[in-house]
């Protein structure tokens, strides 16, 4: 009872404060004050979740021999899925996998709004997922997580949808900040993949956000760049035709990284049984990281030891180590496992674990920046490539073409190196991987699902407001409904009783059947001699076309202009719901639009 007690005495305090703030704190200006402390939240976030990454996978592998292969690999991966496993469904009761993809889909469907539980959920199971050897990356848990920080901190100031869209930018924006140290890629993730438009109201927030995530990293990491780097052999522009290639070679691995990871995700939907779904995952992910330990976890070590230059420790913890200075046998190794890493990460989220595709995108970008420097260097061309320069160059071009965000990729990946001296060929690399990829396919990895939908929120106005825009919400139910067996006297009522001009027909189960037009049967309307001969189905007209309730807004617009109708009837599979009406449509796109682009 005490307990109660306080917890309505904290309620009535806090409702008091939050009635304070709205009387006497302009809503533009409290933003900027809650940007800044969602960005500190997701700033310490972050860093607690690099902290038990790197716990958990010490004190698994810390006794592990490098000169062998170690059976262990074989056993930690499916241990960690069977964890996480059993922590959403007995404890977090919700799946929380592709976090990104969950808060695109917040941002266009449910008005920014995401659950108290997201806010921790996915840093323990992605901490556990990874720090068992889950070939997944930390980068997608954390942007779920800080989104969700965003959210729920400004559903506790009542802050409208638009503020809490920004907010939930901001908590992504700061989460990236904060677990790679930087700021400015933070915040063109938040523009670039998360698509919340760029505005003189949104811009602000989110660089105060990510500045405060990418300074709680530097105070607790101190100022090193997330991966050492150091350029000791300059760009020359000579190399410039190699760059081009690279970025083409960089945007076709993007395409094949996206098609695998989407032929394995619809591979996975297919298996109902939750033990064959891990049982599947984990003989995949722990067969692959066996026979390729670099695909252990997140595979940091593997791109600090490439943008070193040294390729030898690659094959350390395999049955390969004896061939670690053969160069040929290297390059199929390498190229091994830039090619399975799709197949690793895939196999983990599909088993039931939590992680992204960031880190896994990284990863292959510095193989395949690497291996094609490494390549061109054997075949005695008279020349020598930088592999470590082309490492860096290739995590650049593999991330802009599966996230499609060049701008992104390329101050990610300068950021988080230091290699701002290599911004030219950066520039060159992850703007053709993106132009490459783009022939093949216009979504990124995250926006394919909800693009199939037609949940995706676009920088395209039009198209983002009829995103917003829902059937479900413009439907209207003040029609009679009359049916076929009903004779004409009985219709002649229940036009008497109506103020519309328009009586959708059904059967005695609800089921569409047609329409009476008023304008059709004013000539028969006095006819008492017809009155008992004539009935609803011998007047009634077929319906141009239908609109399921779950169509979305842009293929209710296409209809509309096929049909060159001004209403037309709502189904749900079959079942008569209502009217929608082209007026009502371009009255909510009007009020929707303003409420959008207002700053």
């Amino acid at each position: 009872m005490a307990y109660k007690e306080r917890h309505n005495r904290f309620t009535d305090l806090w409702m008091k404060l939050v009635i304070w703030r709205e009387h006497h704190i302009r809503e533009k200006s409290f933003l900027l004050i809650l940007a800044l402390f969602v960005g500190v939240c997701c700033g310490f976030a972050a860093q607690l979740l690099k902290y038990m990454i790197h716990m958990i996978a010490g004190l698994l592998t810390a006794h592990m021999n490098t000169t062998t292969a170690n059976w262990l690999y074989l056993v930690y991966p499916v241990v960690g899925i069977l964890i996480v496993t059993i922590l959403l469904r007995y404890v977090v009761k919700e799946n929380i996998s592709h976090g990104v993809t969950k808060v695109l889909y917040a941002i266009s469907r449910r008005k920014s709004r995401l659950k108290k539980r997201n806010m921790y959920a996915s840093l323990l199971a992605s901490s556990i997922t990874i720090g068992f050897g889950g070939s997944v990356g930390a980068e997608g848990p954390i942007v779920f997580t800080g989104a969700a920080i965003g959210s729920n901190v400004g559903q506790a100031f009542r802050m409208s949808p638009r503020i809490l869209m920004i907010l939930v930018g901001c908590g992504a924006a700061a989460g990236i900040a904060g677990i790679f140290r930087a700021p400015i890629a933070g915040m063109l993730f938040t523009l670039e993949v998360l698509m919340i438009d760029l505005s003189g109201m949104t811009v602000m927030p989110l660089l105060l956000s990510s500045v405060a995530g990418a300074v709680v990293a530097y105070v607790l990491e101190g100022y090193n760049a997330e991966f050492f780097f150091v350029q000791s052999e300059s760009f020359v522009t000579n190399r410039i035709p190699f760059t081009i290639l690279l970025g083409v070679v960089c945007g076709l691995m993007s395409y094949y990284f996206t098609k695998v990871m989407f032929m394995m995700e619809s591979m996975f939907s297919k298996l109902r049984h939750t033990g064959l779904k891990i049982l599947v995952g984990g003989v995949i992910m722990a067969g692959l990281i066996f026979l390729f330990p670099p695909l252990y976890g997140e595979g940091y070590e593997a791109i600090n030891n490439l943008l070193l230059g040294d390729v030898s420790n690659i094959v350390d913890g395999t049955f390969f180590y004896v061939d670690r200075d053969n160069v040929w046998f290297l390059i199929l190794f390498i190229g091994a496992i830039a090619l399975t890493k799709a197949f690793a990460t895939s196999a983990t989220n599909g088993a039931g674990g939590v992680g992204g595709t960031f880190a896994p995108s990284l990863f292959v970008g510095a193989l395949t920046g690497f291996l094609f420097a490494y390549i061109v260097n054997n075949l005695d061309l008279g020349f020598q490539l930088s592999q470590k320069n082309f490492a860096l160059m290739g995590m650049a071009g593999v991330m802009s073409g599966v996230m499609h965000a060049p701008l992104m990729a390329i101050f990610l990946t300068a950021e988080m190196t230091g290699g701002y001296d290599l911004f030219l060929p950066l520039l060159i690399v992850s703007a053709l991987a993106y132009i490459t990829i783009r022939i093949f396919t216009p979504y990124s990895i995250y926006t394919m699902r909800l693009a199939k939908a037609g949940d995706l929120v676009t920088h395209q106005k039009d198209k983002a407001v009829l995103t917003l825009l829902k059937v479900d919400n413009l439907i209207e139910t003040d029609f009679k409904i009359v049916h076929p067996e009903m004779n004409l006297k009985e219709m002649v009522d229940t036009i008497s009783v109506s103020n519309r001009n328009l009586f959708p027909v059904t059967d005695s189960e609800g089921n569409l059947k047609g329409v009476v037009l008023l304008d059709e049967i004013r000539n028969i309307m006095f006819r008492a001699d017809l009155y008992k001969k004539m009935h609803v189905s011998r007047f009634m007209s077929a319906v141009p076309e239908v609109i399921e309730i779950t169509y979305p807004m842009d293929k209710v617009m296409e209809i509309f202009d096929r049909t060159n109708a001004w209403n037309l009837p709502v189904v749900d599979k079959g079942r008569y719901v209502g009217f929608v009406s082209k007026s009502k449509i371009f009255n909510s796109y009007r009020r929707v639009l303003r409420h959008f682009t207002e700053d």
